[in-house]
């Protein structure tokens, strides 16, 4: 197991850091305060080609491994401060346009990846219901066959990207007697008929990605629009959520290294009883822990991204590397609010956004219980 990095690979990532650093700060406290999303900076992360990093060159894509891609998307978290544009970023990449890549067929791959890698569409996925959440599996959300269409009758709620998305990934029963047997995954466009997006949801942090509720009222959607074989929604599901919570943290390791090194500055500036507080063994000792956790956290995602390359990776790498740095995250970013004392609680400082941003970590793509619930299943227990 090599992580060594190639020239190219460090002087690509070298890019995405000056890029993020130099076209992904517009306003971010601003935007933040106002729940905006960057239209602008998501063009442009198109233009960089970020979007269609991990898919295939014939359909718009960079052809990445994931190694590479994970490094990309880590130096994304470290150059850039708006959380909620890389949990959008994130939410279209691994819960929107992975499914698409894996279990689309080659009509629906041209029809969609080059839009979706090139930024100039935007995905995302909707599975959660008022009633289920950790039970993923147990929805309400119903579809059936009606000739050469599918109608869809339900309700999603807390659905990343909904109010801007171009297309979402929409998972419903066909069959509820059969459980998850029953499942369909169907992609659903913009402007069809019968589904409405509901309001934006105000949320405590990650305000700059856009969410919302979907309804389906005998919504009706063409057939070619169904992924894979009417109940293989479950299948289908799995391979994504594993995507995800093999991936969607690489940004937080990035800002946890963005936090290490604020932290370290303002230790070493700020002075106290006559001399920097980083003299103070507790200061340094938060300090001293919040680089074993980034550390640690970075190997782990490192490994599991270099397992997925292999096609070695399973469930319970995904859910591990999920666990882990969401919870390094969290603790990271608290500790960076005590070192700054005072001015760390102030909006101003942009230190307490980082933990209003980062306390989702543990329940997005599943619960922090969820995945040791995964973990110890797999152990045996």
């Amino acid at each position: 197991m090599d992580f060594s990095w190639t020239e190219d690979q460090l002087e690509f990532r070298n890019s995405v850091l000056d890029f993020a650093r130099n076209e992904l700060n517009n306003d971010v406290r601003g935007r933040d305060s106002r729940s905006e999303f960057d239209a602008e900076g998501w063009k442009k992360c198109g233009a960089f080609g970020i979007q269609g990093l991990p898919y295939p060159t014939e359909y718009g894509g960079q052809g990445a491994d994931v190694l590479t891609t994970v490094l990309a998307m880590e130096a994304l978290g470290q150059g850039s401060r708006d959380n909620g544009f890389l949990f959008s970023l994130n939410a279209h990449m691994w819960a929107g346009t992975t499914p698409i890549a894996r279990f689309g067929n080659e009509d629906q791959k041209q029809r969609w990846l080059p839009g979706l890698c090139d930024g100039s569409l935007i995905s995302g996925q909707a599975i959660t219901e008022p009633d289920t959440g950790s039970d993923a599996y147990a929805l309400h959300t119903t579809v059936k066959k009606d000739g050469d269409s599918f109608v869809l009758n339900g309700t999603k709620t807390y659905a990343t990207n909904a109010p801007i998305g171009d297309l979402m990934v929409v998972f419903a029963s066909i069959d509820r007697s059969k459980g998850w047997a029953g499942l369909c995954a169907i992609v659903v466009e913009k402007g069809t008929p019968g589904m409405e997006v509901e309001a934006h949801y105000d949320k405590m942090g990650l305000r700059t990605s856009p969410m919302s509720g979907l309804s389906f009222n005998d919504c009706v959607v063409p057939a070619e629009n169904l992924l894979g074989k009417v109940g293989s929604g479950m299948m289908i599901f799995n391979h994504s959520i594993e995507w995800e919570r093999s991936c969607i943290l690489a940004s937080a390791i990035g800002t946890m290294e963005r936090k290490l090194e604020e932290c370290i500055d303002y230790a070493n500036q700020r002075e106290q009883f006559g001399q920097s507080i980083g003299k103070f063994q507790g200061v340094s000792h938060k300090i001293a822990e919040m680089k074993t956790r980034l550390e640690t956290s970075r190997l782990l995602l490192y490994r599991t991204a270099w397992l997925r390359d292999q096609g070695k990776a399973k469930a319970i790498d995904a859910s591990m590397v999920k666990y882990y740095i969401s919870e390094a995250l969290v603790q990271t970013c608290l500790d960076a609010v005590q070192i700054h004392g005072g001015s760390g609680y102030m909006t101003e400082t942009e230190v307490e956004r980082d933990v209003r941003d980062a306390l989702s970590s543990k329940i997005y793509s599943g619960t922090s219980e969820i995945q040791l619930n995964v973990i110890a299943r797999h152990l045996g227990l």
